[in-house]
């Protein structure tokens, strides 16, 4: 199973709307021998059940499947998973998760075992659980799994005074964040961070520029700028703007490819839960959140946060710098009930500590 979850990794990110599934299947003379691996594929399909069934061709009679997550029991754009583990003879499934989604939701395991195949779930649930915390959320809350990422320095600060933005963590610290898009459906960030960093928002690590996510703008006026970098590049890397209203500059950005989502408005500001539901309806299940502290203490105080990556440098701002929460200390992340430390590192020479829905 431990090799099926990390089969399944190299799903994240390019498998949506789909869960990033992997698989591996162990026949042999003596059930120790993997004859098949699968992960799903781009877009989601093929699922990675029929990949590994593909692989392993006649070795898959009598042999046991380890996979991530149950086995698709209805007819989609692709047949069941279910109808390929039974006509390839296998006599073994171990699933870590039921699949929460209610065309499944047990029926897949009730299938195979009306076939007479044995059936084990629970291997390795808690981690499974995390892989396809994406999937989870979508199915359950209809919108993303949102991951905020803040970079800060040592006295808590994430840009210089006047929000003038500064180089906050270290090259090790810098792939880190490139690896996280790369494992992302989408990114998200408010205007205020495109029109005062002009960010790219891709994956630049060697060989990886394929597997940049989703950009996407939260901008209720509609302020992006035709000649910023997300705009003019938005026909090779998908962008996408979620605003108030359509207009004219709407119909000038989609002429450049930019993609404009129409959300709810509370208040002066878009409503977060509308726009995340928008984003679930558009088919992403993972999203990272690269916010400033704007956009980020909101999600916060709504309660939109399901984990969370702080990067700490070891070096000061000073006092007269931006704090990395607006109107509320760091602590509401750090302490926050809804959030536990789960891991803390170091990467190269910043502190990396990852949190998780409580």
């Amino acid at each position: 199973m431990a090799l099926a979850l990390a089969l399944g990794r190299r799903g994240l990110g390019n498998a949506w709307p789909n869960p990033a599934v992997g698989a591996v299947i162990v026949g042999g003379e003596d059930s120790s021998l993997v004859v098949g691996r699968g992960w799903t594929q781009p877009g989601g399909r093929p699922h990675a059940e029929t990949e590994a069934i593909g692989r392993a061709g006649a070795a898959a009679k009598g042999a046991t499947l380890y996979v991530t997550l149950e086995p698709c029991s209805h007819h989609g754009k692709t047949p069941p998973c279910v109808e390929a583990i039974v006509a390839a003879g296998i006599t073994r499934v171990v699933s870590a998760l039921e699949d929460p989604n209610p065309e499944v939701a047990g029926k897949g395991h009730a299938r195979l075992r009306a076939q007479g195949i044995e059936v084990e779930v629970g291997v390795a649930a808690t981690e499974a659980a995390r892989a396809h915390a994406g999937h989870i959320r979508r199915v359950r809350s209809g919108r993303p799994h949102v991951t905020l990422k803040l970079a800060i320095s040592a006295d808590g600060k994430v840009a210089l005074p006047g929000r003038k933005p500064v180089a906050i963590t270290g090259s090790a610290g810098r792939d880190q964040v490139h690896l996280m898009r790369a494992e992302s459906d989408a990114v998200l960030v408010g205007i205020g961070t495109v029109l005062s960093d002009d960010p790219q928002l891709t994956c630049r690590l060697p060989g990886m520029s394929a597997r940049s996510p989703v950009r996407v703008v939260l901008d209720t006026h509609l302020r992006l700028p035709p000649m910023s970098t997300l705009a003019k590049t938005a026909s090779t890397v998908p962008t996408w703007v979620i605003t108030a209203a359509s207009s004219d500059a709407a119909r000038a950005l989609e002429s450049m490819g930019v993609k404009v989502l129409t959300a709810e408005v509370r208040g002066v500001r878009l409503d977060l839960a509308s726009a995340l539901r928008l984003l679930g309806d558009q088919g992403i299940t993972r999203l990272m959140v690269e916010a400033g502290p704007i956009l980020a203490a909101a999600l916060l105080a709504d309660d939109l946060v399901d984990a969370a990556v702080l990067l700490r440098s070891r070096v000061a701002i000073g006092a007269d710098g931006i704090d990395a929460l607006e109107g509320m200390p760091l602590t509401a992340l750090t302490q926050s009930p809804q959030l536990r430390s789960r891991a803390i590192e170091m990467i190269g020479d910043d502190i990396v500590e990852t949190f998780e829905r409580a």
